[in-house]
């Protein structure tokens, strides 16, 4: 597990335009500050992804993202409270309160509230990080930091090393409003 110095070089990094790699649940992701839009631009470069996906954003709590959920109906607030931390992405509607960059052509965002420790760590400091697998686009997700690194030779800011969180697959994602499953787990 990676040391409480080494993550507060991780969140600096991400604080100065950075891009990233760090262990999540099943796979490791690439991660970034969501309102740069250079690093995001740089971080879809590296993966070869283009703008109009969208882009998944962790973060530590349910708190950090508030400025998205306040006024959503109870009901689905309550959905997502009962669903994390963990290995749970919902589709939620952004109300054109996040950038282009991160929503791409959807009327919702990706959201996800991590139960990995290192990630909750890291985004305890940062506030929401970009999440994304760390592979090329076609590639398998890379498993390993010597996968990361082949992947992506020099290229990173920082690779935080640490250990997967033992999930074999990537989070569900979910729907909010209608609650379809549109990545099984």
């Amino acid at each position: 597990m990676a040391s409480h110095w080494q993550v507060q070089q991780a969140a600096r990094v991400v604080s100065q335009g950075g891009v990233i790699a760090y262990p999540t649940e099943a796979v490791w992701g690439l991660g970034c500050d969501p309102w740069d839009e250079l690093a995001v631009a740089r971080l879809l470069a590296l993966k070869e992804r283009p703008m109009d996906k969208g882009l998944i954003l962790v973060a530590d709590c349910i708190e950090q993202f508030d400025f998205l959920l306040e006024d959503l109906p109870d009901v689905w607030q309550e959905r997502l409270a009962s669903s994390w931390p963990g290995p749970n992405t919902w589709l939620v509607p952004h109300q054109q309160r996040l950038p282009e960059w991160i929503s791409g052509r959807h009327a919702s965002v990706a959201l996800r509230v991590s139960d990995h420790p290192l990630v909750r760590r890291l985004c305890a400091l940062t506030g929401p990080l970009v999440s994304t697998s760390a592979n090329p686009s076609g590639r398998p997700a890379a498993r390993t930091r010597l996968r990361v690194e082949q992947y992506f030779p020099r290229q990173l800011d920082l690779v935080l090393g640490g250990a997967l969180g033992g999930r074999r697959n990537p989070s569900v994602i979910r729907d909010l409003a209608s609650g379809q499953v549109l990545r099984p787990a």
